[in-house]
């Protein structure tokens, strides 16, 4: 089996991306694990122009159909996510957009293989949690209308730099372990 986990922030080296490495050790002993960073992929932004609504496509050439097909070929997806301004990050809700086409809310549209597991985790600077669960239901939300299971999520409050997020190993571990 196939685990996808996407760095929804666009810095490679963060906190984020230090929780997606814990995340890859951990999943990588039951699953085919591979990490990707949304900023290595151009993704336009949506025009709004509902072309996709007809054709279950998109006008503009991008990089959204490799990350989708990244998306097709896992079993198992985990985004992890921080708060940017108590949401996720601009260029992951591009990326969001962008997958219209795939969207069941009108015919036609696109797929992926049914069957898939998602999974979020959501990280913050902050002591409270509500912008987490903020960010845990965007992505929630994202899932459900490409048919992608909501199977569970972590919050991670006070979580700025890569220090603390190892800090947060066990918790991590744990988490992962019900993946």
């Amino acid at each position: 089996m196939k685990a996808l986990v996407i760095n929804c922030s666009p810095v490679r080296n963060g906190a984020t991306a230090e929780i997606v490495r814990i995340v890859c050790g951990e999943l990588s002993v039951r699953y085919e694990t591979k990490a990707v960073c949304i900023d290595d992929y151009r993704i336009a932004f949506c025009r709004g122009c509902r072309a996709c609504h007809t054709a279950a496509r998109c006008v503009q050439q991008d990089d959204t159909d490799i990350l989708m097909g990244e998306f097709e070929r896992a079993d198992v997806i985990v985004a992890v996510s921080p708060s940017y301004w108590a949401d996720i990050p601009g260029q992951f809700k591009a990326f969001i957009d962008r997958c219209t086409p795939w969207c069941n809310t009108h015919e036609p549209h696109r797929s992926i293989p049914s069957g898939k597991r998602g999974y979020a985790i959501a990280l913050r600077t902050g002591p409270g949690m509500k912008e987490c669960e903020r960010v845990i239901s965007s992505i929630e939300h994202f899932y459900g209308h490409l048919e992608i299971a909501c199977c569970g999520h972590l919050g991670l409050c006070g979580v700025e730099y890569r220090e603390a997020a190892e800090a947060r190993r066990g918790e991590i571990a744990s988490f992962c372990a019900s993946i």
